[in-house]
């Protein structure tokens, strides 16, 4: 890249805050200017129904790269600031009263909570997590413990509200479509060790059901008193928190005429369909090399290495991102790390090593004697070599995995 480009990246999460320290870190002569529509530096977002919901981390910690660190790289932050109107045939994008021009921009524009539409979603007492200040409200509300608290949704975020919500002490109420939680996710036998674990801990999970309405005191306008499910069966709430997923933040590329699909459409190199503008982060569905196919992965670990990757897209070098999806989570005394391709796992074989019922063991899961998958639950120290099993593509012998006195390591060059 030439002197004296200019750079814009629009976003306030964590693909938007390693874009620009990547920029940064490759020497390259150009100005950095970053748009994000919170008014706060980008952040990071797993603290928020985690450490930060249950008041073990402050808000300082969610924050990558501070405001000084953004002014002592010669880093315009503009916070507060919503992109409104991209032009990629003026390399311009309209950011609050604003009009920047770019020679490359990067869209980190995150995904939105899903709402629910049925009647009685705008009650006061419903919440969703998305934002520091959604986390902020909801721990308010939860923290005093004593409350009925119902959960829409059983998935990822919604178990981890239930559990800080039951830590708290509050009576905590989980309604879940499927008939175990996490089964699209991780399979039925590995969502009934979380299902354990939450009624172990006194949650109530309602499995197999449906929310049709929220009431209310007051009509539309008034305070959360319950739910009411597909059956006709009413619930008593205090507050209601609404965990169904996300959909990625598309709007501003759409209105563009950038190729969207379930996220930003862009190549392995995070090139959208636009010249010289890039995606990264909760949405873009970027093309995955080892797959074939494209893949948009709404978690931390991707936030953080396809931001970073990106930003050495934008100070011109040619990138292939290829990385093994990875979260984590945090429930009650249980903790978890998960590699792999969720696609490639879902119906292959699962090999386990270790105990479930203790919660203490790591999953495999295998398609044709390939690992394409595997979970640590409460087992630490072995993600890495997970990780390895998985890139090493090798064919693996299922009675030595599930076996804890082979070193995993020594499976991939059986």
């Amino acid at each position: 890249m030439s002197a004296h480009h200019r750079i814009v990246i629009v976003g306030g999460g964590l693909a938007a805050a390693r874009a620009a320290e990547s920029v940064r870190s490759e020497g390259i002569d150009a100005s950095v200017t970053v748009v994000a529509a919170e008014a706060r530096p980008p952040y990071e977002r797993p603290p928020l129904s985690k450490g930060y919901l249950l008041g073990t981390d402050d808000a300082a910690s969610t924050i990558p790269l501070d405001a000084g660190w953004y002014a002592a790289h010669d880093i315009a932050l503009h916070t507060g600031v919503e992109a409104s109107e991209l032009d990629t045939a003026a390399h311009t994008v309209r950011a609050g009263d604003e009009t920047l021009t770019y020679d490359r921009l990067l869209l980190a524009t995150g995904a939105s909570p899903r709402h629910f539409t049925g009647p009685g979603a705008s009650l006061t007492g419903v919440h969703t997590l998305r934002t520091l200040h959604d986390s902020t409200v909801l721990r308010t509300a939860i923290a005093r413990g004593g409350r009925r608290v119902v959960v829409i949704g059983s998935g990822w975020i919604g178990l981890e509200v239930a559990a800080a919500a039951t830590t708290y002490g509050n009576s905590v109420t989980v309604i879940g479509h499927g008939s175990i939680p996490l089964e699209s996710a991780v399979g039925p036998v590995i969502g009934e060790v979380f299902a354990e674990l939450h009624r172990a801990n006194g949650v109530d999970l309602r499995m197999d059901a449906a929310v049709t309405a929220i009431r209310g005191s007051g009509g539309g306008s008034g305070h959360v008193k319950g739910v009411v499910l597909g059956t006709g069966e009413e619930l008593d709430a205090d507050l209601v928190v609404v965990g169904i997923g996300a959909m990625p933040n598309t709007t501003l590329a759409a209105a563009s005429g950038i190729t969207v699909d379930n996220g930003i459409v862009t190549d392995a190199g995070l090139r959208t369909s636009a010249p010289d503008v890039f995606a990264a982060g909760d949405v873009a569905n970027a093309y995955h090399p080892v797959l074939g196919r494209r893949l948009r992965v709404d978690h931390w670990a991707n936030a953080d290495k396809q931001g970073a990757a990106a930003g050495r897209a934008l100070a011109g070098v040619d990138v292939e991102y290829a990385e093994i999806p990875y979260f984590f989570t945090d429930q009650f005394d249980l903790g978890m790390e998960y590699s792999g391709y969720g696609t490639l796992a879902a119906g292959g074989d699962l090999v386990v090593r270790g105990d479930l019922a203790t919660r203490e063991f790591v999953a495999f899961w295998l398609r044709d004697r390939h690992v394409v998958a595997g979970m640590n639950v409460n087992v630490w120290d072995v993600n890495e070599s997970v990780q390895k099993l998985i890139r090493a593509g090798v064919r693996v012998d299922p009675v030595a995995l599930a076996d804890p006195g082979v070193a995993l390591d020594s499976l991939i060059a059986a």
